[in-house]
């Protein structure tokens, strides 16, 4: 192989692993590398195959690709399109392959690989009938083999394409004689993935008709499989975006009847529960022309025209909701965003007001589009149909904002207090304080908010209970304490904290906080977690117990107690004899 810029040698290095992986994935696939995890590695001169077992087997290729490097992974995160622990663990295979071809380059040595490239021209040693024989003997052994020669052989037929082999080669790779469970299912999805393997090989052959027909046919049989496996890691999603793909290149090469395409597209994306063929206006349009648009909408118009409306008070639980009409509103959605028509979404959203969203929906389109006075209509139309629990605190922060625009910051302020009232918290107290600088009356909202949480603290209540759920309990002054910090109040949170207790983890953060000009403070906290996190008897909060040992190191050191360091470390040691994790992690310290 040549070591120019373009070819593996150059591109496949541990640091482009590092870069596109990240650390954790990088780490991880170390772990799966020298675990002995890679098995059936095949190397070509400018691509690597392999597959990776860990709770299941995955398949991976590495290709050197127009100068880059190229890869692809049968795992959900390599589906995504990402470089996954197990193109790490095959990369590394690969490179502790050609160190050892360095150790031992001379001919006959046992460390020497044989490569795809010896194969090739130990193949091209033998007459034809060996390789028949070879073939048909592998064939009868994998049956994935056979049927993939068989669907070849079946496609070399002259003047004569029999689909019902095809369909029958379909039928036999999903059938399923009971529910299949995810740990089983990997062998399942090749068989169906050679099966479209073979039906792509019929498209590059150039028939690209009988390829739509198969791929229609093929769609409606994995869907209906679906049901019937634990798709967890989503395998037969990808077979489902596989063969929609195939069906779009053919349908691009056969240029079919429009109205004929349009017809079926809709009837395929309307019945299908997985997303077969979705936006399919926008992925077939240049497919479909003028003329397959238009019946396209046609056939749109009238389903939506059977959709009822639904009004405030008509919840989506009523018989008048159903997946249907989920799916012919995106499909009118999908249509009215190409059209630019503003009021033709508009038309569309308001045939469902069942819920506040809608109309938030409805306002931001119309805000978008510069109508400011239709989408303050809109919104406060859509806050004063609900009351209580139905009512969507996003649509009263658009409001809000819309009032403060309009310079009604008194508007703005009694909502945006009503939410602060409805749930106490950080966030809701951050949230306020920002609309309150806008109405410029920032000092009267903080003490009127601070007064209401003193208040709640004292009845123990937090937020005004709006359902069964909404309703949290004061147990401490945790509110008060992130408030403070928030606001660099750091005296005032350590008061609150004294006075009425928080969260360890505020505590830890009144510890870093204090540790320069109050350190016998910050001291006595970390001491108090520190058994606290040994306590829990698990490995993290182990190492949590350490990392706080080491900032009482320091500080102690500072203070001028190291001695009184050293005991407590003793104690520890005595105390917690027991937990052999923990007593590992202390022995890898310096401490005595």
């Amino acid at each position: 192989m040549k070591n120019n810029n373009s070819t593996l040698a150059f591109l496949l290095t541990i640091e482009a692993m590092l870069h596109l992986a990240g650390q954790k994935y990088f780490t991880r696939g170390q772990g799966y590398f020298s675990g002995g995890n890679v098995r059936s590695i095949i190397v070509d001169e400018e691509s690597i195959t392999a597959k990776v077992f860990g709770s299941r087997e995955y398949r991976i290729q590495l290709t050197a690709k127009n100068g880059k490097l190229d890869y692809s992974c049968t795992c959900p995160i390599g589906n995504d399109g990402d470089f996954c622990k197990h193109c790490v663990a095959v990369g590394l295979e690969w490179l502790n392959s050609q160190i050892e071809n360095k150790n031992f380059p001379s001919k006959g040595k046992v460390n020497a690989k044989a490569t795809t490239q010896d194969v090739r021209i130990y193949l091209s040693t033998l007459d034809k009938a060996e390789l028949v024989e070879m073939l048909m003997s592998q064939a009868k052994e994998n049956e994935l083999f056979y049927n993939r020669l068989l669907l070849r052989a079946e496609k070399n037929r002259e003047n004569f394409l029999n689909l019902n082999i095809w369909r029958q080669a379909i039928d036999k790779s999903v059938y399923l004689s009971d529910f299949l469970d995810y740990c089983e299912n990997d062998d399942y999805i090749k068989k169906i993935d050679n099966v479209i393997d073979s039906i792509n090989d019929l498209l590059n052959d150039g028939h690209a008709r009988e390829t739509i027909e198969l791929t229609e046919y093929a769609l409606l049989a994995v869907e209906k499989a679906i049901e019937r496996i634990d798709d967890s890691e989503g395998g037969m999603g990808f077979l489902l975006n596989r063969l929609q793909e195939i069906h779009l290149h053919a349908c691009e090469q056969a240029q079919p009847n429009p109205e004929e395409l349009a017809k079926r597209l809709f009837d395929g994306e309307m019945a299908s529960n997985y997303d077969v063929f979705y936006r399919a206006i926008d992925n077939y349009a240049h497919v479909l022309g003028e003329i397959g648009i238009s019946i396209y909408h046609q056939l749109a118009k009238a389903e939506w025209g059977r959709v009822p409306a639904l009004i405030p008070g008509q919840g989506r639980g009523n018989s008048q909701y159903s997946g249907n009409r989920f799916k012919i509103t995106s499909i009118m959605e999908t249509i009215a965003k190409k059209s630019g028509d503003i009021e033709q979404m508009v038309d569309i959203l308001r045939r469902d007001l069942s819920n506040q969203y809608q109309f938030l929906k409805i306002a931001e389109f119309y805000q978008q589009a510069g109508k400011r006075d239709a989408a303050l209509n809109w919104a406060e139309q859509g806050w004063k149909s609900f009351s209580g629990a139905r009512r969507d605190t996003r649509l009263r922060e658009f409001l809000v904002n819309a009032y403060h625009d309009l310079k009604r910051h008194d508007e703005a302020m009694a909502l945006a207090w009503e939410s602060f009232s409805e749930q106490i918290n950080i966030e809701s107290y951050q949230k306020l304080r920002q609309h309150a600088n806008r109405a410029n009356q920032g000092d009267f909202w903080r003490k009127k908010a601070l007064s209401l949480v003193r208040n709640r603290i004292q009845s123990g209540i937090n937020g005004k209970q709006t359902n069964i759920y909404s309703v949290q309990k004061f147990s401490d002054h945790s509110v008060l304490v992130e408030i403070f910090l928030w606001e660099d109040e750091i005296d005032q949170a350590w008061k609150e904290a004294q006075a009425g207790g928080c969260s360890q983890g505020l505590w830890l953060n009144l510890a870093v906080r204090r540790e320069k000009n109050h350190p016998e403070d910050s001291l006595k906290i970390y001491k108090d977690q520190i058994e606290s996190n040994i306590n829990l008897t698990h490995d993290q909060a182990y190492q949590t117990a350490i990392t706080l040992l080491r900032k009482v190191e320091k500080l102690q050191s500072i203070v001028g107690r190291s001695e009184e360091f050293r005991n407590q470390i003793e104690a520890l040691r005595i105390k917690f004899k027991r937990k052999r994790n923990f007593i590992k992690l202390l022995d890898k310290e310096s401490w005595s």
